[in-house]
């Protein structure tokens, strides 16, 4: 499908597996976190339409927080240097934090988030992801729920973006570079 001039994308999960997979998060994180005070903690901007659907899909009271981080800037690539744009609006002191990231690719975001957390007084503090790219991963950082793994290839769709662009996608999409 041409989306903008010289880049296509390749649909590799479509909605419908999409919201499969998510009801299935929620089910385990449901009975993972039975009589615990929840906060989900959505990473933006990419992770929001994950967030939206996996808050629906668990059946507890929870809360959600968000933060913004910068790593990519318009590139494809994670540059290693990690920002806090958007930090917390609430105290997570002893409360369970579910991190909330739509892909999982070098570690180093979600490891430096992982140690500002658990810093913060967080009881306990977990990562779900909707995508994991495992073959890029710099860190090792523990991914505890994770919808799907996919190759080295740059995903866009259902929130993830290239540059601002993609994110109203509801499939996620291999992007390709055609060249002029």
């Amino acid at each position: 499908m041409a989306w903008t001039e010289g880049e296509s994308v390749e649909v590799l999960f479509r909605a419908e597996e999409i919201q499969a997979r998510v009801r299935r998060l929620g089910q385990r994180i449901t009975l993972d976190y039975q009589g615990k005070a929840l906060v989900l903690l959505g990473i933006l901007k990419g992770s929001f339409v994950f967030l939206a659907d996996l808050m629906r899909a668990i059946a507890l009271p929870l809360t959600v927080d968000f933060m913004a981080i910068s790593s990519y800037g318009a590139s494809t690539r994670s540059s290693g240097v990690v920002r806090i744009l958007k930090d917390l609006d609430h105290s997570i002191e002893g409360k369970h934090v579910l991190v909330v990231e739509d892909i999982v690719d070098t570690g180093l975001t979600l490891n430096y988030i992982y140690g500002h957390v658990r810093a913060r007084g967080a009881a306990s503090v977990r990562i779900c992801c909707c995508l994991d790219k495992p073959s890029r991963r710099q860190v090792a950082v523990p991914v505890h729920y994770k919808g799907f793994e996919i190759p080295d290839e740059f995903v866009v769709g259902y929130g993830l973006d290239v540059d601002e662009r993609y994110r109203n996608l509801p499939d996620l999409c291999r992007l390709v570079r055609n060249p002029a």
